[in-house]
């Protein structure tokens, strides 16, 4: 098993920039893909990026495409989020996962996930 611990999340103005955390438990997180998803209030959970488990693989929605880095460090068992050029849209909880498939976006293929952590952008 691996668990997920989300964090980095917080406040900022728009046009500014956060890096989310997801930090995993266990030896075997060099072994799974990893994602980013998102759920604004009243809204499904969506996703927003994911990164292939050696890292040379990204994949990314297309509303945060060019503003959006997902990264890993597997020595330090962690993996990141870079956020740049925030706007009030991506108001929302982030939530990292883990998975055997590769790069994809669907949630359901997702086993395990952190907790979630908070981001609002203000206007």
């Amino acid at each position: 098993q691996v668990q997920l611990v989300n964090s980095g999340g917080g406040l900022v103005q728009a046009g500014g920039s956060l890096r989310l955390s997801c930090t995993a438990s266990g030896r075997t997180f060099s072994r799974y893909n990893m994602g980013w998803f998102r759920q604004a209030p009243g809204k499904e959970r969506e996703f927003v990026a994911a990164i292939s488990w050696s890292g040379d693989g990204t994949n990314y929605a297309n509303y945060v495409k060019g503003r959006f880095t997902i990264s890993r460090d597997n020595a330090k068992n962690t993996v990141y989020l870079q956020m740049n050029s925030l706007k009030p849209e991506d108001t929302a909880v982030y939530y990292c996962a883990a998975s055997t498939s590769y790069l994809r976006d669907d949630q359901n293929l997702y086993a395990y996930w952190g907790q979630g952590t908070q981001v609002t952008v203000s206007s």
